[in-house]
């Protein structure tokens, strides 16, 4: 397996979208920065809104002379439960705006991904579960962490940034 040499978060630059659920991928890269020590590994947080992120990827990509398999994609999956992510490689965008601008600039979807989940969960008896009362897209992608919410995203980060260090052998 090529080793990540890139890793960009997305989001939306502005006050309005900090700490928002469509900026996981924002939150994702400030933690890593704190965390991570390795000095050959470019992070970096696409200042383009998140239907633009592809142009700032694919600017990235050019100016240090990646290939896209190089590089780790990290954004909000609505189809992903909160609290979960995965990795994936090579898929579509699965209508993903910030996926499909990368997608299209990069005319390729030969890249990794780290899916963060947003997918609101209720609870049932102390369970939780799927929330399957219909929720428009914007309401969930746009809504404020609460503490909680910060909590378990912090928890859900530290876990995917361990296995991203098992799998690509990076620290």
């Amino acid at each position: 397996m090529d080793k990540i040499k890139l890793i960009v978060g997305l989001g939306n630059p502005g006050k309005e979208y900090e700490r928002t659920r469509h900026n996981v991928g924002f939150l994702f890269i400030e933690i890593l920065e704190n965390n991570f020590k390795n000095k050959k590994i470019i992070l970096a947080k696409s200042q383009n809104f998140m239907n633009e992120s592809g142009k700032a990827v694919a600017t990235l990509i050019k100016l240090y002379k990646l290939n896209p398999e190089n590089v780790l994609i990290v954004h909000d999956d609505i189809d992903i439960l909160w609290g979960d992510f995965k990795f994936s490689f090579g898929r579509s965008s699965a209508g993903h705006k910030g996926v499909e601008s990368v997608i299209k600039s990069l005319k390729t979807k030969n890249f990794w991904r780290l899916r963060i989940g947003i997918q609101p969960l209720r609870q049932a008896q102390g369970k939780p579960m799927i929330n399957k009362k219909h929720i428009s897209a914007d309401k969930i992608i746009l809504k404020k962490f609460t503490s909680t919410d910060l909590n378990i995203l912090n928890k859900t980060i530290q876990k995917a940034i361990s296995k991203l260090e098992t799998a690509f052998n990076i620290k």
